[in-house]
C-alpha cells in the first residue's frame, strides 16, 4: 500500500474540492498528476486521512530540473517536451497544473494532453499568472536580457526563475472560460489572488509601484488588484460531452 498523505493546504478552495473528491470514491486512493512540478508549489501533506499518489511532469531545464529534485512530495516525476512527456489517458483523479501555462508554448496543446490523462469525473486544479493583469503584462513585455539582469534583485531568494514568459491566449480568464466551453469543462471555482514573486520581494514596493502605472495607463484594463487567477474545473462524466 503506498504512503499515506494528504494533497492540499488547509481550508482553501483545493482543500474542499480535493475533500469532496475523496469522499466521493469512498476512500480509494488518490492519483495526482502536478504538471509544473519545477515551480515548488507542492499540494500541501495536510489530510492524514488521505491516501495519494502524486506524480510530477515539467519542462527539463536546469533551473527545474534542480527544483524537482529536492521535492519530497512526489512519488515520482519525468522531465521533456511537454506535448510528448507520456501522460496515461484515464489514469488521474486530480490534475494540478501550477505556474505552467503561462511559460510554455502552445498551451492549449499541452492543457489538452493533460486532459487525456484526467479520469471523467476529475479535478483540474489551476493556477496561472494572469496575462491581462498589470503584474502579467509587466512580466511578458519585458526584455529577455532585462528580466535576467533584474530577477534577483526583485525575486525573493530562492524563487525559480527566471522562466519563460510565453502567456499564451489562454492564460487569462477569458480566454480559459473560452477553452473549457469548446472542450465541454465545468469551471466549478474561479478566483483571484495576489501572489506574483517581484511583489513578495526586497523591492516589492517599486514593483507594486510600476504595476500600478500600467494599470493606470491602461486605464483600468490591466488591473492591480491581482496576478494569478485560481480555477478549479472538473472533466464531465457525460458521454456526450466532447471526448478528451
Amino acid at each position: 500500500m503506498s504512503e499515506v498523505r494528504s494533497v492540499v493546504a488547509r481550508d482553501d478552495i483545493f482543500s474542499r474540492r480535493i475533500r469532496e473528491q475523496w469522499t466521493g470514491q469512498s476512500g480509494r486512493r488518490l492519483d495526482v498528476l502536478i504538471a509544473g512540478c519545477g515551480w515548488p508549489d507542492p499540494l500541501e501533506l495536510e489530510l492524514d486521512q488521505m491516501e495519494a499518489r502524486v506524480t510530477g511532469i515539467d519542462e527539463d531545464l536546469p533551473v527545474l530540473r534542480a527544483s524537482t529534485s529536492t521535492r519530497k512530495d512526489l512519488d515520482s516525476w519525468a522531465l521533456g517536451d511537454l506535448r510528448s512527456v507520456p501522460v496515461p489517458p484515464r489514469s488521474f483523479d486530480i490534475v494540478h497544473v501550477s505556474f505552467l501555462l503561462e511559460r510554455i508554448e502552445h498551451p492549449e496543446l499541452v492543457l489538452d494532453r493533460l486532459l487525456t490523462g484526467l479520469r471523467p469525473g476529475g479535478l483540474l486544479l489551476l493556477r496561472m499568472r494572469d496575462r491581462a493583469s498589470a503584474y502579467g503584462t509587466c512580466d511578458r513585455l519585458a526584455p529577455s536580457a532585462l528580466r535576467r539582469t533584474l530577477w534577483h534583485r526583485f525575486a525573493p531568494p530562492g524563487t525559480v526563475g527566471p522562466l519563460p514568459p510565453f502567456y499564451g491566449q489562454v492564460t487569462s480568464r477569458e480566454g480559459m472560460h473560452s477553452f473549457c466551453l469548446t472542450r465541454g469543462l465545468m469551471v466549478t471555482d474561479d478566483a483571484s489572488a495576489t501572489s506574483g514573486p517581484a511583489l513578495r520581494g526586497p523591492l516589492g514596493r517599486l514593483a507594486r509601484v510600476a504595476c500600478s502605472l500600467v494599470e493606470t495607463l491602461s486605464r483600468g484594463r490591466r488591473p492591480s488588484s491581482h496576478d494569478e487567477i485560481i480555477m478549479v474545473i472538473r472533466k464531465p462524466q457525460s458521454h456526450f460531452a466532447r471526448l478528451i
